[in-house]
């Protein structure tokens, strides 16, 4: 007999796929130096001619790079003095492109703001500019250098003693923010008689810096000249020696001025300070916060760091304070030590965000393997486990358990409460470029933290955003070079390659006249990819390599895994299931292949260089040979797969990579049992490809980058199961026949008669459950509207609203195992 069932409306907002709300960033940052480069005519063959703005000098030869009007640096790589010229360009510049021999920065108005947070004064930059330039320095460039940096760095919020304080060492700065009436409102006055209170004076002390190795210019990764027939200029190394002693000079001996702010109005004055052109640093003084305890936690003997690791920290301790902002290093560089470094640099209260549960497990075997911290010290926080917080010091969990805006359970709610309560020392933000502007406040608002480190592999983002992280968490401290490290072996040594595989006829022939999204399906179950694929895995199994296999789409996925016998991974594959899988092919040492479905992105740049970081990490024990780590794209040749294919691969050709085009593989004609090679096979490949429903042709999307925008409150649609939203939702949902007149359903609550449970996987594929009875490989129709509700975690009775369909809905559903309910 159907049971009535109360709905209650919620309101439930979506995880923002696409920022409505733009960051507040300073008006300098809208400054492009290539606007200066506008009066200059290009030839026909694209070239300018700067000779009338640029002076060559007599011994340019031993100077190492050019500086154009437009704000384009071009550095030689062979140069004696690279490395001097290397590391200040990665402070004042972002880099472009880094072949072997010359590589390409640009100067852009967040990268100064990254320099002068550092340290850098501007005279500093224009001076050592010079020096380095193997021409004059154009007047367009030095102009744009001090706009952009002529109010950056000059005002820090400094935590010292549980108070927060804006800090300057420029009196006349502070006198100018204190006449705004915003920033009186937020000052914060101890004697309320004196209303002329005058600026707190100190000399800041001489603390111990936290050494992580030798000094810049000195570290044992200096490369050195081997010929030394060039030599190198007096006034460059005069000139960075000079720059070396007042920085070591300014963090012995430096006079501030300061006024205590608020603490409840420190986001007012924040923004109130972009605004006003002076972007407050971030800084905290975790040496002398008396009030948060320190944890008992400190790296092991066997923790080494090396040298590029040892740089990044030092940008982010430098003053002997905590900066936050962003390190950059590839996969497998060993970006997790650097965050368990910083950590126990703190020893103050931790909290670790991930993407996923599997990276949590990853983060706490990490913490444990290069600290001192046991269990005990360590509480994860995900919906699979969720250890007791209290008495812990380090807390990992993800970015969806801490927005998480819906009911939670009893447990989940006192961690939370408890997590909210805590006055976290540092916050490390793992694969920070996945994290939208909206996204992040978010957890501004639930967390309180004093110093936020960001941590990834590609600061990239296909919709522009990524300049957002600046002024979010803070500017960019460090960014590796991936060559450099491959070159020296802290990451494999990479052979690229694009595969191109020739469409059969019949599937070319269907592809050239479809005109629906199977055309997606169509290149890519292309038969020659499959046999192309199925003979690089038996090569490579051969040599006793281990493969992994990437797929863009789930219906290729499992088609290529279960023809092949090899275990997969994709959307609704369990967590204990994948930490397993990875756990068998990480540790055991027979060769083994997997196949993983990695969210795609069309032409996404981010996505190639994350699918190469999973073959980045150095192999211990490798044959000594030009190359130990393989990474073919295949694509299915004359199609839209060439296109994106060439879009994805521009950042790994930016970073010095090459691919080497494969128009046939050698051997693969003779190796024997390949699948689909008769016409017969073929055929009936192209016929299942065919009879695949539109949701095995579509993409799960990548959240963070692009899809619709997200909505507020309640999310209703009207649409087809092609259009409900796929990912991070529940797979328990209730399918309610909508009872009454249509239009009272957009209020707050209605009633409805249930008729059956429906799982919806992150994968795009609905299992429907009807009186009972699980329907599967055959169509299940809906004739009348009705909702789809998502249960509540302790609640039997009620759910909360995520779609109203009103038009007659057709599940196609696949087999899966799953029982109905008794």
């Amino acid at each position: 007999m159907p049971t009535l069932i109360k709905v209650r409306s919620l309101d439930f907002r979506e995880e923002d796929t696409n920022d409505t709300e733009e960051a507040a960033v300073p008006g300098a940052a809208a400054r492009d130096a290539e606007k200066n480069d506008h009066s200059v005519q290009e030839d026909e063959f694209g070239a300018k001619d700067y000779r009338s703005q640029m002076t060559l000098k007599p011994d340019n030869t031993s100077r190492p790079l050019w500086v154009a009007p437009n704000g384009h640096i071009f550095l030689e790589s062979f140069s004696p003095v690279y490395k001097h010229a290397h590391d200040f360009l990665i402070a004042i510049s972002e880099p472009v492109c880094r072949p072997e021999h010359i590589h390409e920065y640009r100067l852009t108005a967040y990268s100064l703001y990254a320099a002068v947070s550092v340290g850098l004064q501007t005279n500093d930059i224009i001076e050592y500019l010079k020096r380095l330039s193997k021409t004059t320095i154009p007047n367009g460039i030095v102009e744009f250098i001090k706009l952009c940096t002529l109010s950056y760095g000059k005002v820090k919020l400094v935590l010292k003693r549980n108070k927060y304080f804006v800090e300057s060492p420029h009196p006349e700065i502070l006198q100018k923010l204190l006449k705004d009436p915003v920033i009186q409102e937020c000052r914060l006055r101890r004697n309320v008689e004196n209303e002329g209170e005058e600026l707190i004076t100190q000399v800041q002390d001489k603390k111990a810096v936290p050494t992580f190795g030798a000094k810049p210019g000195t570290s044992s990764d200096q490369t050195n000249n081997s010929d030394g027939t060039t030599s190198v200029p007096d006034d460059i190394t005069n000139f960075y020696e000079k720059m070396d002693n007042e920085e070591e000079d300014e963090e012995t001996a430096l006079e501030t001025v300061s006024f205590e702010v608020n603490q409840e109005k420190i986001e007012v004055i924040q923004k109130r300070c972009i605004e006003l052109e002076y972007p407050l640093l971030a800084e905290y003084d975790f040496r002398n916060d008396t009030v948060n305890p320190d944890i008992n936690v400190d790296l092991r003997p066997s923790a080494v760091l090396r040298p590029y690791q040892e740089k990044s920290l030092r940008k982010m301790f430098g003053n002997g304070r905590a900066r936050s902002g962003v390190i950059v290093l590839p996969c497998g560089a060993g970006k997790s030590l650097v965050g368990v470094t910083a950590c126990c640099t703190v020893r103050k209260r931790a909290l670790v965000l991930c993407n996923s549960g599997v990276s949590v497990e990853q983060w706490k075997q990490q913490f444990k393997m290069w600290s001192t911290a046991d269990d005990s010290m360590i509480c994860r926080f995900t919906s699979d486990a969720k250890d007791k917080p209290m008495g812990c010091s380090i807390l990992v969990t993800t970015y969806s358990m801490i927005t998480h805006s819906q009911r939670r359970s009893w447990e989940a709610e006192q961690t939370m409460k408890w997590l909210k309560e805590q006055e976290w020392g540092i916050m490390v933000l793992d694969e920070v470029h996945t994290i939208p502007a909206k996204m992040f406040r978010r957890v501004l608002t639930i967390v309180q933290s004093h110093c936020k480190l960001g941590l990834t592999a590609t600061l990239l983002r296909e919709d522009d955003k990524i300049a957002d992280l600046n002024f979010l968490i803070g500017p960019k401290l460090y960014e590796a070079n991936w060559l450099e490290l491959q070159k020296k072996g802290y990451i494999a040594r990479v052979q690229c390659a694009e595969v191109w595989c020739p469409m059969t006829p019949e599937f070319y022939r269907e592809y050239l006249v479809c005109k629906t999204s199977k055309c997606l399906l169509l290149y890519v179950m292309n038969p020659n990819k499959f046999r192309a694929t199925q003979f690089l895995i038996r090569y490579h199994e051969r040599r006793g390599d281990k493969t992994i296999v990437f797929s863009d789409n789930v219906f290729a996925l499992k088609h290529y895994a279960i023809k092949m016998n090899k275990p997969y991974i994709y959307g609704p594959t369990s967590q204990g299931e994948r930490i397993q899988i990875l756990q068998n092919f990480k540790f055991n040492p027979k060769k083994l292949t997997y196949l993983s479905r990695y969210p795609p992105k069309g032409g996404s740049r981010r996505q190639e260089a994350q699918r190469l970081g999973r073959i980045l990490r150095a192999k211990k024990g490798a044959i000594a040979e030009e190359y130990n780590a393989f990474f073919y794209t295949l694509v299915s040749q004359d199609t839209l797969e060439m296109t994106y294919s060439r879009k994805r691969q521009r950042f790994l050709v930016n970073q010095g990579y090459s691919y080497k085009v494969i128009t046939k593989l050698a051997g693969m004609d003779e190796e024997p049992d390949l699948l689909y090679k008769t016409r017969e096979e073929q055929g009936q490949l192209l016929q299942q490809v065919l009879a695949a429903s539109d949701i095995d042709c579509e993409d799960e999307r990548v959240p963070g980058e692009g899809g619709p925008k997200a909505g507020s409150g309640a999310v209703r649609r009207v649409g087809n199961m092609g259009s409900m939203p796929s990912e991070g939702l529940s797979t328990d949902w209730a399918i309610i026949e909508l009872q009454g007149d249509l239009k009272s359903h957009t209020d707050s609550s209605f009633e409805g008669k249930f008729i059956g449970d429906l799982h919806f996987t992150k994968a795009g594929i609905p299992v429907l459950i009807i009186g009972h009875h699980l329907l599967y490989g055959k169509e299940a129709k809906l004739e009348k509207p009705f909702a789809l509700l998502e249960k509540k975690a302790d609640d039997k009775t009620e759910y909360l609203v995520k779609s109203i369909i009103r038009n007659k809905i057709i599940f196609k559903t696949r087999p899966k195992p799953i029982v109905g309910k008794d």
